[in-house]
């Protein structure tokens, strides 16, 4: 699987999302370095992990049809929260997204046990990450950047969800926004 969907935030906060991760960056960088491990892609939600996203591009229609007929929705960031000691993370507040997420799960139809192993359909939380241990932080760089976030990153958006984006993790950078319905 070499593609995932996500939402992205507006531009100014998308821009203070980096900001911030590129500080915590510097103090982990040689860890990154070390490990091998590439910058992450743009600040994002995602919505539809890679399970069903080949190569063979037979799914890009199939998402494009299910975009197409479902409307804008607003979403809201907020609080910053953890998974554990590895991931830290602001939350995130829509209905909506779940129905979107469940929608493209239907549309690519990956098998039972992709689902599974991509946290997707009852195990979904939408979520945009900050920082993971697997990015090379410490579990206690985490609770520290959680912390940090409330402050760094507040208030936290409300902001309508126009398109989704899909990306090219081989790339690591995006392959193409697909616009929502503008039904309201």
């Amino acid at each position: 699987m070499h593609f995932f969907i996500g939402i992205v935030p507006p531009e100014d906060y998308k821009e203070q999302i980096s900001m911030f991760r590129n500080k915590w960056a510097k103090v982990f960088r040689n860890r990154w370095d070390h490990n091998g491990f590439r910058t992450p892609v743009e600040p994002h939600i995602t919505v539809k992990a890679q399970s069903g996203l080949t190569e063979d591009m037979n799914w890009l229609e199939k998402v494009r049809e299910t975009c197409s007929s479902f409307p804008i929705f607003q979403l809201t960031l907020s609080e910053p929260a953890t998974f554990g000691t590895a991931v830290t993370f602001l939350s995130v507040e829509s209905k909506e997204i779940y129905k979107l997420h469940k929608n493209l799960v239907d549309a690519v139809s990956p098998p039972p046990e992709l689902i599974d192993r991509y946290i997707e359909l009852d195990h979904f939380i939408p979520h945009l990450t900050l920082g993971q241990t697997k990015w090379g932080m410490k579990e206690a760089e985490i609770i520290e950047m959680k912390l940090a976030a409330k402050e760094a990153l507040s208030p936290f958006p409300i902001f309508d969800v126009t398109f989704v984006r899909v990306f090219d993790i081989k790339k690591n950078a995006p392959f193409e926004d697909i616009k929502l319905a503008k039904l309201f």
